[in-house]
Parts: C-alpha cells; structure tokens; sequence
C-alpha cells in the first residue's frame, strides 16, 4: 500500500511518499480504506522532532481517519465489511498513525459515519469537534444561559466550540485575529465577535458580560491569565489546550478570591470510552446539518508535505489569513 512515513524527524521535507507493507488486523480490530485524513498541529509538532510522539522508524503521521472497513478481526462485533467509520486518537500509545490507505484500528475507537456527511467533514471535525466538546462539556460542564468567551474562535477548534456553545444554549463572545474570522464567528451564530488585537473588544465585553464571563476557552499558545481572570464571573471556569511551552505569570490571588476553576486538556489522554460521548454528538449535529466545518485546502495525499508546511506556517509562524482545516484526499 501506499503511505506517507518519515525516516527521521525534520522540516516537511522529510515527509516521503511510497510503498509499505499492509496491515494485517488482530481479533479486535479492524482494517480501514481511508478515504480522507488531516493535519492538526500536533502531526507538524511530532513529525518536527518539537513534541516526543515518534516510536518507531519509520513513523506514519495522522491522528484521524475516515474511510470504510475492508475486514475484520475475529472479535469484532460492532462493525462489518462496508461500513463507514471515521476515527481520532490514532498515531499514539502503540496505534499506528493515519496517512496510508489502508489501517487497522481497534473498534472501540471507531465511529459510524452518519448517512450524508462526507469522508472530507467528518474527518475534519473529528480531532477538533472532541476537542471542543471535551472543553465544554467535560471540563467546563457548560449551562444553557451561562456567557461562553473563545479565544481564538477563528481557529478550527474555536469555530467548532462556537457552535457546540450555542447549541447548548450559551451565550457566545468569539474573539478572532482577523477582520474576515470575525465576520465569520457572527455567521455562525457569535452573540458578540470582535477582532481581539482590537482594544476595544475588550471594553465591549465588559459592557456585554458586566458580570464577568462564565467560562473561558483559551487556544492561544500565549495565554495572558491576568486579563482572563480579570473577565471572568465568580466560580467560572477556563480550559487552556495550547501553549506546551508557555510559562505565563499567574494572578493567583484574583484567581482564587473568585474561585475559579484552571482545566488542561491534553485529548491524547484521553481513552476510548472518554472520547465516546464526544463522538456521539458530534455524529448527531453533523447529521441534522446542525454542525459544520470549513475545509480551508484539500489536497492528495502524496501532497503531504505541502500540507504539513501549511500547517506549520499557520499554527507555528502566524502566516496566512486562510481558515478551517487541512484535509487529504487518500
């Protein structure tokens, strides 16, 4: 089969395309077709040598998938040749990563695809769309009426956040780093969006939350904790999911006179059965139409290392206005 693989961490460049050897599937797994993957930082982080995540030489990359079973292992019960699956949390903890055509993955990490939705959106939403709802729901534990901030709502993971909050019933303040993110966190349904490198989105705010916000989603690799719990509500509670190497000054004081509640949320953590009532709902908004994502390039596979360099020039340097996600046709 066809794969992508690195011999050796580095650039993008170090992404080759060629052939290896096909899997074969154990008794509790199951062999996928890919049909689509994507990019996500911690793919351009790992396969740069920046974040540990390389096992073994060579390493395949790719975290999420979507395709159709070819077979199955002979204990497998939930799934059968045909069936449309996609799957995140993949090239990790001794699972074998996604950029091939062809994979084995273990059925508790995989999910139906929802009739209608394409391989190209599920896929897309996959890492992201848990993300997002682990934060909310998990982490946050999000109310009907309670004021949402995102940080970053441009961003994939914050576009997704922005409708997982207004599908819960919250109230929604998208901050974004661009005129045209902007404009789009109002279409999809932001109570309130502002450019946040604006001074005066920060003066809205206290006008639009005057009682302090609820909960706090924080995607930026620099969090500025004194101006966050300076906006925060008593008892509101902030994820943070960015910044490895960050090593802000923290108010500690403020902090716990509001008492506040700090979550990290590493989704690589996470287990199968943690990731199971994400994937459920993200099955279920796709589906009624209730949940979207933007695919900002679409690319072939043996274009990986254009893909990665998109990336990593996005997340990594700040270039580039464009956004959604990366996705790859297989």
């Amino acid at each position: 089969m066809k794969a992508v693989y690195i011999r050796k961490t580095g650039p993008p460049e170090v992404l080759e395309y060629g052939d290896v050897p096909d899997p074969v599937p154990g008794p509790r797994a199951c062999l996928i077709r890919v049909r689509a993957v994507d990019v996500n930082p911690i793919d351009v982080y790992v396969r740069s040598g920046a974040v540990p995540g390389v096992e073994t030489f060579p390493w395949i990359p790719g975290r999420d998938l979507a395709g159709e079973v070819v077979a199955v292992g002979s204990e497998v019960t939930r799934f059968k040749p045909g069936d449309r699956v996609w799957a995140t949390g993949q090239g990790f903890g001794g699972r074998p990563g996604t950029f091939s055509e062809l994979v084995c993955v273990d059925e508790a990490w995989l999910h139906r695809i929802p009739d209608g939705v394409s391989e190209e959106t599920i896929v897309g939403l996959s890492l992201v769309g848990v993300t997002a709802h682990l934060a909310l729901f998990r982490c946050a534990r999000v109310m009907a009426g309670e004021t949402v901030l995102i940080h970053g709502a441009g961003g994939a993971v914050g576009s997704v956040a922005l409708q997982m909050a207004r599908l819960a019933g919250a109230r929604v303040i998208a901050l974004a780093g661009s005129e045209e993110k902007v404009r789009v966190c109002r279409e999809l349904g932001a109570d309130m969006s502002y450019n946040y490198r604006d001074a005066r989105a920060w003066e809205t705010l206290r006008g639009f939350a005057p009682e302090g916000v609820h909960v706090w989603l924080e995607t930026s690799r620099q969090p500025d904790f004194d101006r966050m719990v300076g906006c925060m509500s008593r008892r509101g509670r902030m994820v943070v999911f960015a910044g490895r190497d960050a090593r802000p000054a923290f108010p500690v004081g403020p902090f716990y006179v509001k008492d506040l509640a700090l979550f990290g949320l590493a989704v690589f953590n996470c287990s199968a059965d943690e990731i199971q009532p994400a994937a459920e709902a993200i099955n279920r908004w796709v589906a009624t139409k209730q949940l979207q994502i933007r695919i900002a390039h679409l690319l072939p596979l043996a274009e990986a290392a254009r893909a990665h360099q998109l990336q990593e020039d996005s997340t990594v340097r700040g270039l580039g206005e464009w956004y959604g996600k990366i996705v790859l046709r297989v």
